[in-house]
């Protein structure tokens, strides 16, 4: 690989929609040296407020105040994301190629099917990029998608519309291609160590809770990046908050989940394992 493989990926259907569920998290792991990314499934051009191309810039604004490391964008239609196997395929190319250690999702309930969808596709596809005589490019070009996209294209992938690369370094260099496969063209399998999903847009307890009282202010910065999501104007303005309130609602969701782990600001995360604990006097969060 010319770059070291992602520490963390967050996977999400809609640009702006890690900033909002775990924004601070990946601020915070970048600030501690790791290399976090955020892979877009749709390019919003469904979205009631601006469009594809402005949605796109706004999303490498706001990569860089995050300090992410890689972002990219998949060509899947905004508005019907679906796990399909071309999708799946799509997605486990990505996982094969940026090979992260830890990868976030959505929860799998919401309002938006999008995000629900989002959700199984991305946990299906970490399952099969490990698969190890699955051969990815093949089954691609078989399934006649990508090659036949008239989006620009960036590294050499048709699918791809938009890469950012960005800050940190890697902890994890032994998880990097071997040169033999990358000199046959061949992406070696991988399966991400850990699977956690982001809850903020789902009423659920979360297992655990990150503390982003530090990276409140640049969760918030990365979020109003998106200035044609969150600006006053007529269009959507049943349904998006008038921009004097953004605040106070991000504000009151993160102090929420602060409060449950005795913290000022914090993200909720869900894991479908049981938890690992070596020593009883070390569990943080204070009981009464």
């Amino acid at each position: 690989m010319s770059t070291p493989p992602l520490d963390i990926l967050a996977l999400a259907a809609h640009r702006d929609d890690v900033e909002q569920t775990c924004g601070g998290t990946l601020l915070k792991m970048a600030q501690r040296g790791y290399r976090a990314g955020i892979l877009d499934l749709t390019q919003g051009e469904m979205g009631t407020r601006g469009s594809a191309e402005g949605r796109a810039r706004e999303a490498a604004d706001a990569a860089k105040i995050l300090c992410i490391s890689w972002r990219q964008a998949l060509d899947i239609p905004d508005g019907r994301v679906e796990n399909t196997w071309e999708n799946r395929l799509k997605v486990a190319r990505v996982l094969r190629e940026q090979r992260p250690r830890v990868v976030i999702l959505p929860y799998w309930k919401g309002r938006h099917p999008d995000h629900y969808t989002a959700s199984i596709l991305g946990y299906e596809a970490c399952f099969l990029a490990g698969l190890a005589k699955l051969d990815v490019e093949q089954a691609l070009s078989t399934q006649h998608s990508a090659l036949s996209n008239t989006t620009p294209t960036y590294g050499g992938h048709p699918n791809v519309v938009a890469t950012v690369e960005g800050h940190g370094f890697s902890r994890a260099e032994s998880r990097s291609q071997e040169p033999a496969a990358l000199a046959a063209g061949r992406l070696l399998p991988h399966r991400p160590f850990k699977i956690v999903y982001a809850t903020l847009y789902y009423d659920v307890r979360p297992t655990f809770v990150v503390d982003i009282t530090e990276q409140f202010e640049g969760r918030l910065q990365s979020l109003m990046a998106y200035k044609s999501q969150f600006s006053d104007q007529e269009a959507g303005k049943g349904i998006f908050p008038a921009h004097g309130e953004i605040r106070s609602r991000i504000e009151a969701m993160a102090r929420f989940y602060g409060m449950l782990a005795g913290v000022t600001y914090a993200e909720p995360f869900l894991q479908k394992e049981v938890g690992l604990v070596d020593d009883l006097t070390a569990i943080p969060v204070k009981s009464i």
